[in-house]
């Protein structure tokens, strides 16, 4: 079976680099041991990577290195890692976790090893930079022969490789060097006819032999090189793979990575492509992931689940709200900037929805019609449809009967359009808009999704569900089953209605309501659209990322024939997501196409994966386990050779890792103690054990590993250890302890009898006493009590004055900056949770110190008072004006977008122009100055608003001031 090769566009890229733990962001080389550790060469240190975290070895580590700047590494075949370093020594780790050192030894010279190769004899040959080539012979002695005085080396480049004759072939910056059978070290033969250009060899895993010159390869066959590719570049090759699939990576001096395989030479797109600056090193590992080392850090490349789409590729915005495939198979993306199609080949066209100069048409829903035609539903435009013949046909009047925002769309039986919007359900009937006239039908809410099922059209919005039958409106009651109010999703599945609310999902079938929330299992509240695929995986969109389960577990909990719902598996930007965050309240939101891919709309881009693929990722091999520290009471253990000997009473701990680096944080572990307890014990995603005093015996401690929804390793890691008895653990000391516990027993018994009685009687004279002390203090709590409650209601008072002068500012009676910290969080929150718009504007009085200054103080205080009336009354009621201090105050402005709070500040400047008699002064005329922000899936807190509205306001300032500038 041949492999799947995909494009470099689906490959995701993670990005390491000192800000993650590595000493340095220059990586000369990437290998990978036979125990699956991958390590690598920087110039501050030899670094241990296990998929969890870095480990770095140099000269201030145990065990330490001779010097911190490492020249290159290489794996023998015994499995042995090599490192060399700056100064001419080496180093060997071997397979059972020994280090042993080098220390450069005349003649060879003390300078940067740049690359080592080993041969049939055990010969580890060296490359000395700007010196030539030696090597260190089985016995550990170093040889080195100078070149000869007619051939310069003093420009090597890293490249060295042993062929399959004993051949040594070695890099430099103006042609391919060769050490022949007699030993001698020469240029390539003229015979060749190679340029004179930066060159280097490299072995490939099939034992082929390639030399890189410039930025051609060329590769030997039958003794002589034959041109394979020369890139169309200035600049030359730097580094080269050939992966397991065949296929040619390509590290550059100043070009990217580029990849060779069937289809010509590929580039990283633009979103992805690597940092600027050299690639010094590319490794696959034995996942099939490629490790790219650069001048600015690690990368690795990694097949992801899901691909992307954003800007970067062709669509119009990252914000996308709906997603459509029409009888053309063509798929219609809509988002906050406008709408695109993608045909068949993959290529993206922007549809001009606009009037004119008019802005960008914002597109919240989509649906087709019987005839073909595409229905687009938007924020403001109302509804727009989209003919075969590509002409635009617009319904204007919805947007005029319902204040607009169409989030919902969905075509019934009759090719009749009905329309979700902001302001209640509309219906779309031989080219005419209608509100139809049916009791019980939203009129002032905001639909947020429709759906057919059995014939019957299901409206869903922030009050509920309904369902619309020919002569009455049913509502189906959901909050009295887990307490959901908005529906964000429906979705008919055979004889079941699937419910996606803010409090998980609903199904409602033959009259029964079941639920799957939060309490059952579902690891998110808020669930925008479940679709099932033909695999029986059912997808659900979410704020928190794509969830992935199965029907039959999702119907055995909406039964109630089982109480957790388990297994179910997130995925996020680490499986290849542009953006985690999904939207809902708009549709459809995710939907899966004719050859059964599942695409999901997020606040990043739009988002798609084939199960198929999934299947394949989860038949991955598991992730070997490994141990990595053992310590007993603290002290560091070596385990590897012998069995551990642990005192009695001891603690011992034993971390662990399972050796994948495809998602390795989520790998799963489990553990058992044989000697103990037979039963495996899952641990989830804990990477460490600890036993303290266990009883004398021996123990074997056993660690498994697996991918989630994989199998468990059948090969585990093992800990031998001993545990020896404590002093007191021997049988005589137990027997002489339990015969002195007796006779204590008898003693201690014979003294409680008479402390007993003693007590008793002292007992007795100590009741009377104290009956007449409570009886006096009884009379005077009494009075104490009535004090205290006169006492309580003069602070009732002063709390109650306190707490209005604590939320409340003095001057103008607006809430205080306290308020709106709390308001802004709160609101802020609200709008992650339901992607509702919310704005904030922040202005300040202009010039103010001149009105105090000219005017007085009293009168500044008046203007400010008045500044504070207008805004009340300017604001709505679920609007927060506030003043911050000083002549600084905000409206806090939720589900209002920019366009909306424009607006309202265009209306506030107007009243402030009007007035010429601020503070009772006649003639005196006061402006101000605002910056307006609405809230974006790049804020990630509120304090990341409030900071771009300063900064807004900073601009009006600097824009000569009585403006709003909206950011």
């Amino acid at each position: 079976m041949l492999p799947v090769i995909r494009p470099m566009r689906d490959y995701a890229v993670d990005i390491w680099t000192t800000r993650e733990g590595l000493p340095h962001n220059s990586l000369r080389k990437i290998v990978q041991t036979p125990d699956g550790l991958i390590w690598l060469a920087t110039w501050e240190g030899l670094v241990r990577y296990n998929g969890q975290e870095f480990t770095t070895f140099d000269r201030g580590s145990t065990p330490g290195l001779l010097d911190n700047a490492v020249g290159s590494l290489h794996v023998d075949r015994q499995g042995s890692l090599w490192i060399s370093d700056s100064r001419g020594n080496l180093s060997r780790y071997d397979t059972r976790g020994h280090w042993q050192h080098f220390p450069r030894e005349l003649p060879a010279p003390g300078v940067l090893v740049q690359a080592m190769a080993s041969d049939a004899q055990g010969r580890l040959w060296l490359q000395h930079e700007g010196k030539g080539l030696g090597h260190l012979d089985p016995g550990g002695r170093f040889n080195f022969t100078p070149p000869p005085d007619d051939l310069s080396v003093l420009l090597t480049y890293p490249g060295l490789v042993v062929d399959s004759i004993g051949q040594v072939w070695m890099g430099s910056m103006d042609g391919i060097l060769l050490r022949d059978g007699q030993g001698v070290l020469q240029r390539a033969p003229a015979s060749f006819g190679l340029p004179r250009a930066p060159s280097w060899p490299y072995l490939a895993p099939d034992g082929v032999l390639w030399l890189v010159v410039g930025n051609s390869l060329y590769r030997m066959r039958d003794g002589k090189p034959v041109l394979h590719y020369s890139l169309d570049a200035q600049t030359f090759l730097t580094s080269m793979l050939i992966d397991s699939k065949g296929l040619i990576w390509l590290g550059t001096e100043s070009d990217g990575l580029m990849r060779l395989g069937p289809g010509g030479l590929e580039r990283m797109p633009e979103g992805k492509k690597l940092p600027g600056g050299r690639i010094l090193s590319l490794f696959e590992d034995n996942e099939g992931s490629i490790w790219v080392g650069a001048n600015g850090g690690l990368f690795r490349l990694r097949e992801a689940l899901f691909t992307s789409y954003g800007i970067s590729d062709g669509l119009s915005g990252d914000y996308v709200r709906s997603v459509l495939e029409d009888s053309q198979r063509r798929i219609w993306i809509g988002s906050a900037q406008g709408l695109d199609r993608m045909d068949a080949d993959g290529s993206i066209h922007s549809i001009d929805l606009a009037r004119g100069n008019e802005n960008v048409v914002s597109v919240l829903s989509l649906a087709e019609g019987r005839d073909g035609t595409i229905w687009v539903g938007t924020f403001a435009d109302g509804v727009i449809g989209i003919g075969r013949d590509g002409r635009l046909t617009r319904f204007d009047q919805v947007q005029q009967l319902s204040s607009g925002n169409v989030r919902a769309l969905v075509v019934d039986a009759n090719n009749w359009l009905w329309v979700g919007t902001q302001g209640g359900l509309l219906r779309i009937r031989d080219g005419k808009v209608e509100r139809p006239e049916i009791h019980g039908l939203p009129k002032q809410e905001l639909v947020t999704a429709l759906g057919q099922h059995e014939g019957q059209l299901w409206v869903g919005s922030t009050e509920g569900v309904r369902i619309v039958h020919p002569d009455r409106v049913e509502r189906v009651e959901l909050s009295q089953l887990g307490g959901a109010r908005t529906v964000l999703g429906l979705q008919s599945i055979g004889k079941a209605m699937w419910i996606s609310t803010d409090r998980g999902l609903y199904r409602y079938q033959d009259g029964k309501l079941g639920h799957v929330g939060l309490e059952q299992g579902l690891p998110v509240d808020a669930v925008f659209q479940l679709v099932p695929d033909r695999l029986g995986n059912v997808w659900l969109s979410s704020n928190r990322g794509v969830l992935r389960t199965d029907m039959v577990s999702l119907n055995e909990v909406a039964d109630g024939r089982r109480s957790q719902l388990d297994g179910v598996e997130r995925y996020a930007e680490i499986d290849g997501m542009s953006n985690s965050q999904a939207n809902g309240s708009s549709g459809p939101g995710s939907m899966l196409d004719h050859r059964g891919r599942y695409w999901v709309v997020t606040a990043g881009g739009l988002s798609v994966v084939d199960p198929q693929h999934l299947r394949q990722l989860r038949e991955r091999p598991s992730p070997r386990p490994m141990l990595e520290q053992v310590r007993v009471n603290g002290q560091l253990q070596d385990w590897r050779n012998s069995r551990v000997e642990v005192p009695g009473g001891a603690r011992v701990s034993i971390s662990y890792v399972g050796l994948s680096y495809l998602i390795s944080d989520r790998i799963r572990y489990r553990t058992r103690l044989v000697g103990l307890d037979e039963e495996w014990i899952e641990r989830g995603r804990q990477r460490s054990v600890e036993y303290i005093s266990l009883p004398p015996g021996r123990y074997t401690l056993q660690v498994s590993s697996m991918h989630p929804g994989g199998r468990w390793s059948l090969q585990v890691a093992e800990l031998h250890f001993t545990v020896a008895p404590l002093w007191w653990q021997s049988p005589w000391v137990w027997f002489g302890a339990v015969l002195a516990l007796l006779l204590l027993w008898a003693g201690l018994y014979r003294y409680g009898v008479y402390r007993y009685k003693a007590r008793s009687q002292r007992l007795a004279r100590l009741v009377d006493q104290r009956t007449y002390d409570l009886q006096l203090q009884a009379e005077s709590l009494l009075a104490a009590n009535q004090e205290k409650t006169r006492l309580l209601d003069r602070l009732r008072e002063q709390s109650e004055a306190f707490q209005r002068q604590a939320r409340q500012d003095a001057l103008t009676g607006l809430p205080n900056r306290r308020v709106f910290d709390e308001a802004l969080a709160r609101e802020f929150s609200r709008h992650q949770r339901s992607g509702h718009p919310l704005c904030l504007v922040v202005l300040d009085i202009d010039h103010f110190k001149t009105v105090n200054d000219r005017f007085s103080h009293s009168v500044g205080d008046r203007v400010l008072t008045e500044v504070g009336k207008l805004l009340q009354q300017a604001c709505r009621d679920g609007d927060l004006p506030a003043r911050l201090g000083g002549e600084e105050f905000a409206l806090l402005l939720d589900d209002t977008t920019a366009v909306e709070a424009e607006q309202l500040c265009s209306r506030l400047q107007a009243l402030f122009h009007a007035r010429q008699d601020w503070g009772g002064v006649q003639g005196l005329s006061v402006t101000f100055s605002a910056g307006l922000v609405q809230a974006q899936a790049d804020d990630k807190q509120a304090t990341d608003l409030y900071r771009r509205a300063d900064h807004a306001l900073y601009s009006a300032k600097s824009s000569g001031r009585d403006v709003t500038c909206v950011e």
